[in-house]
């Protein structure tokens, strides 16, 4: 088993005096995070909404989820493979969209990317990217990929957004529900830090034709900020982002007015129903809901014929206070039972919340925090160790409770408060 690989190399570099060079457990991938990162970024990775009661809830949530592990199932050789789609995953679990990479390492998207085809895990290409769709696709090779669509206020550009997805091979759109606004995220908010308005995380939106032929928003004295050396030194930072270089996009102020096009139209609390039905029109591609809590929402899902919901709370980032995925996916999964793929997202962070989330019933699960943070401690070395170790740990979890396959692991190896028998 390549767990026992993994283990047998780490634990051999240890005895010549090397430590891995990538921290194995969550906390560690934290905490070095927090080193190494600016203040601001770490909190922009780390936060969550309000009093971050939902990520705590999250958390707690996967650890009322006990595993029974069976006994003398005489597993020598495991199988974690997933048939998905047109394809068949190493693992059951695909990496979450994360905007603004830019922030926990300078290659960003391009480094998850090019771990991802490393070990052939599927990456959802962000909207809020710090790469255009198209450089990231280069770097993903074969490797499978999907897109987040963020729902904007012009329809013409989400349109474009998703013929440049099926342009680059996408195997399914992923429209995200929950965040038609921003959550009162405090870390942020304490630090006045908001990335977007600094040209960070919209290259898809200042690469997309559409984005640029929309007329630019009208400055009020409402939107200018205050003269400041910080005011200055954030300008010229934006002007070098934005394509154009600094002296052009100075002279027409060409960044500016993106930075400003993208915050105004980005927000579209006026999404409905009818909207999914009109994606659904606009593309052949398979559609999944990202942001369901509910199991009404998810028969809802079902009746407009998107074929699959990502049960998700944001990773607790936008309301505080809610439900957490996994505590919600039992209902759900109740209400849509084999209708539509039902994945989890949201406070994963081992092989061991891989294998509850399956056992409850998941298609499978997106990791979020945990590659953010292992690209801030050791770049694209650092995913692809994240990843390897998540795997890992799954391999040995399935081995140890009798589980030769995925198809192996089921409700009858845990028990939860939530289970009804």
């Amino acid at each position: 088993m390549r767990s026992l690989q993994r283990q047998r190399k780490i634990y051999l570099d240890g005895f010549a005096g090397r430590k891995p060079s990538t921290p194995v457990s969550y906390a560690g991938l934290e905490e070095r995070a927090r080193q190494v990162l600016p203040p601001e970024a770490f909190a922009y990775l780390a936060g969550g909404a309000g009093s971050e009661t939902t990520i705590d809830a999250n958390r707690r949530a996967l650890d009322q989820v006990k595993i029974h592990p069976r006994m003398l199932g005489g597993v020598q050789e495991v199988s974690m493979q997933l048939p998905w789609r047109a394809h068949t995953l190493p693992a059951p679990f695909m990496l979450a969209p994360i905007g603004v990479l830019e922030i926990a390492h300078r290659d960003g998207d391009l480094a998850e990317a090019r771990a991802c085809a490393a070990l052939n895990v599927p990456m959802i290409i962000s909207s809020q990217a710090s790469h255009p769709m198209e450089a990231i696709a280069k770097q993903l090779g074969s490797t499978p990929r999907l897109f987040q669509l963020y729902y904007s206020k012009s329809k013409e550009l989400s349109q474009s957004f998703i013929r440049r997805a099926e342009a680059i091979e996408c195997s399914a759109i992923v429209v995200t529900l929950d965040t038609t606004l921003l959550g009162w995220r405090l870390r942020d908010l304490s630090l006045g830090y908001n990335p977007f308005i600094m040209g960070k995380g919209i290259a898809q939106y200042y690469s997309d034709p559409v984005f640029n032929a929309l007329p630019d928003p009208v400055l009020t004295d409402s939107t200018k900020p205050p003269l400041s050396f910080d005011l200055i030194r954030n300008l010229i930072s934006l002007n070098n982002r934005i394509p154009g270089g600094l002296i052009h996009n100075f002279s027409t102020g060409k960044a500016m007015k993106a930075a400003r096009k993208f915050t105004a139209i980005f927000s579209n609390p006026g999404i409905n129903w009818e909207d999914i039905k009109l994606i659904r029109e606009w593309t052949s591609l398979p559609i999944y809901l990202k942001g369901i809590l509910r199991p009404d929402d998810a028969r809802k899902a079902v009746a407009v014929g998107v074929d699959g919901i990502i049960v998700s709370n944001h990773g607790g980032r936008q309301i505080d206070g809610s439900v957490s995925s996994v505590e919600a996916l039992h209902g759900i999964l109740a209400a849509v039972k084999d209708k539509l793929d039902v994945w989890l997202d949201s406070g994963i962070r081992s092989g061991s919340d891989v294998y509850k989330c399956i056992a409850m019933g998941a298609t499978g699960v997106l990791i979020g925090r945990p590659y953010a943070m292992a690209l801030a401690c050791n770049g694209q070395q650092g995913v692809i160790d994240c990843l390897t170790n998540i795997m890992s740990e799954l391999e040995l979890h399935m081995a140890l409770s009798g589980c030769h396959t995925i198809n192996d692991i089921n409700q009858d190896l845990i028990s939860h408060p939530w289970k009804t028998i």
